[in-house]
């Protein structure tokens, strides 16, 4: 198995290039090489034609490494030598997550687009300036929600709820298992006040995926619950969470999320999505169909027409990352709109403020 299969932290899908832009029409940075995730952001926006010009960490065995994969890429001195470069109109990070916030400030602050891993905050003072500056600024505080954005079966999910396969969407089921390969793990991921809890983490992209795929603008968090069932020599450390929404719209979300992937599974999580509508479903096999194909991106629609399985590795590609070059470039809120991030955001937040310790 490879390191990309066994270890979500590095997991950067690749696709097919599709650019939306001339060479040298639009130049990025990325700084922060704290998770693995950095690699899929950079790979999503080259193919979207977008120009890596820059890479800065103060660690340089990240910069090494990440050179080695992007041999384009020129190691920057400081962050400055990056903020103050003019040609520079976006920056990818993927900062401990405790950090990204302040990072998005400062990248705003110098006249710059920013584009985050997920959970873009670990509070909700964060989540408030980051608005503030984006409303004063009108520049981008973009988030990687990997696990719609760069998952093809999600793609094509979002395509079919939207022309309408499965009638008015009720209700999302979301399950974010993940492998914990404890060690290759930095020591920030199990600092509660680093990581922010594990609803506000990898809970971050189940809420995304419902608000998108349900079409709410907002949610009740009626209950969240977490717990440390198994790994107790880290005490704030989490490894299992769930929580249930209700949304604006009516209709109704529930996730779990976990680090309790086990060894024989041949992929770093069985990520797995249920949409029900009125007039059918979809279920997603995101990363794997177990037992049966090693391959990624199953999706099963059974509506009045019928069943189907559509297998979609390369075939659906990664639209989000054009569109965000283009959203950069006109101004525009096509990829997906600021409200949407922060309202994510925002609910995950709440979801792991007001959740019930499990023991």
């Amino acid at each position: 198995m490879d390191m990309q299969k066994a270890d979500g932290m590095n997991y950067a899908p690749q696709g097919k290039p599709s650019p939306v832009v001339k060479p040298g029409e639009f130049v990025f940075a990325a700084m922060g090489l704290d998770h693995g995730h950095i690699f899929g952001m950079c790979n999503g926006l080259i193919e979207a034609g977008a120009e890596l010009k820059w890479v800065y960490d103060p660690d340089p065995d990240k910069v090494a490494n990440f050179v080695a994969k992007f041999p384009q890429v020129k190691a920057a001195n400081d962050a400055e030598q990056i903020l103050q470069d003019p040609e520079v109109r976006l920056i990818a990070a993927a900062a401990v997550p405790s950090e990204r916030g302040p990072l998005g400030i400062k990248v705003m602050e110098h006249g710059k687009d920013y584009f985050t891993d997920k959970a873009p905050f670990t509070t909700l003072e964060q989540l408030q300036q980051a608005k503030a500056k984006t409303d004063s600024t009108g520049l981008k505080y973009a988030v990687y929600f990997s696990e719609r954005l760069h998952v093809e079966s999600a793609v094509h999910a979002g395509a079919l709820i939207n022309d309408g396969a499965i009638g008015r969407v009720l209700q999302v089921i979301g399950l974010g298992p993940h492998r914990l390969n404890l060690p290759s793990r930095p020591d920030w991921f199990f600092q509660l006040e680093k990581y922010g809890g594990i609803l506000c983490d990898i809970g971050s992209h189940q809420i995304e995926q419902y608000l998108s795929f349900s079409g709410a603008k907002d949610a009740q968090v009626v209950h969240s619950k977490i717990a440390n069932y198994n790994n107790k020599s880290y005490p704030e450390f989490q490894d299992f969470g769930d929580a249930t929404l209700i949304g604006d719209n009516g209709s109704t979300n529930y996730f779990r999320v976990d680090w309790f992937t086990p060894d024989g599974l041949g992929t770093w999580g069985d990520g797995r999505t249920i949409i029900m509508g009125t007039n059918g479903y979809i279920e997603l096999r995101k990363y794997i169909n177990i037992a049966h194909s090693g391959t990624s991106d199953h999706l099963y629609l059974v509506n009045n027409e019928g069943e189907q399985h559509m297998e979609l590795k390369g075939k659906v590609g990664y639209p989000y990352f054009g569109q965000l070059v283009l959203d950069c470039l006109n101004r525009t809120e096509n990829a997906m709109t600021q409200a949407h991030a922060f309202k994510a955001a925002e609910l995950c937040l709440i979801a792991q403020k007001q959740a019930v310790q499990v023991e």
